[in-house]
């Protein structure tokens, strides 16, 4: 049995991605109220610590984030997100370190870019016309997520017609924008954006038709690059039934290589030792060829 082919070539910058396995991306949270981790690595030295790890483990790009987007947060001032993130990506990058900035302000990715960072990840699907710009000028790799509201409210009752045709529609749309402002179609990675405006049932929909998001594009381009973000969220408790974001590897995992067997390319995780592993033992096994 082998995966469903996939994209899988990311131009980030100095980075070019071509590998047969998909992509790790290991999160790395610089916040006091993230889901899972809050408070954990708040601090730059146990920031890069934590980052060591999981180089040392497998990930081939470090997510950066300073702003919790869990359901209900509020929105963090830019002057504290850079006080957070920006010593830790300078640091990164420095060391050669393909860093990923996970953030919607566009002075922060802008900041984290003059320092060296090589990925845009925008939870607003670069909305912001400065944002695209920035992204345009940068030559660095762009995550398009979608998303319905704001982390503030997003999971007030959200409400879709076809979940995963107005997703598809979204992140086609978005990706297209990015092009027209001169962003190269192998720079750009979709993400549907579990968990983000999304309830149980639309969520396990875009879970089941990951291999629809692999497959997007149009004729004259092969697909767009899909990353699977499902890691620890509150979907993968309600499918286990455990409750602790902490304690839910085991489910995070499988869901990481559901996605990566159905075409996903680039894995956004916590937990990378161990989906390294299993990574490992589906390649020994001769499924991504």
């Amino acid at each position: 049995m082998r995966a469903q082919p996939r994209n899988n070539i990311w131009r980030c910058k100095d980075f070019v991605f071509d590998q047969p396995l998909p992509l790790i991306m290991g999160i790395l949270n610089v916040t006091p109220d993230s889901f899972s981790d809050g408070g954990a690595y708040l601090g730059t030295s146990q920031a890069l610590a934590h980052a060591q790890d999981m180089l040392d483990a497998g990930a081939d790009i470090i997510d950066v984030g300073g702003e919790s987007t869990r359901p209900g947060s509020q929105e963090v001032d830019v002057s504290e997100e850079l006080a957070r993130v920006l010593p830790v990506v300078r640091d990164l990058a420095r060391k050669g370190v393909c860093v990923s900035i996970d953030s919607r302000h566009f002075q922060t990715v802008a900041a984290c870019l003059r320092e060296g960072a090589s990925i845009i990840n925008d939870i607003t699907g670069f909305a912001d016309r400065s944002m695209l710009e920035l992204a345009a000028s940068s030559k660095v790799g762009c995550v398009v997520m979608h998303m319905r509201g704001n982390p503030k409210t997003m999971q007030e009752d959200p409400h879709y017609d076809d979940v995963v045709s107005e997703v598809s529609a979204f992140l086609l749309d978005h990706a297209h924008r990015l092009e027209q402002a001169g962003v190269e179609h192998d720079r750009i990675c979709i993400d549907p954006g579990p968990g983000f405006g999304k309830n149980y049932d639309q969520n396990l929909a875009l879970l089941k038709a990951t291999d629809h998001f692999a497959n997007l594009g149009d004729s004259s381009y092969p697909p767009y690059l899909l990353m699977a973000a499902w890691s620890k969220k509150r979907f993968v408790g309600q499918m286990t039934g455990v409750e602790e974001a902490s304690e839910r590897m085991a489910g995070s995992v499988t869901t990481a290589l559901l996605a990566a067997g159905q075409g996903a390319g680039v894995l956004r995780i916590h937990d990378v030792a161990p989906t390294v592993e299993a990574l490992k033992v589906m390649q020994a096994a001769g499924y991504f060829g």
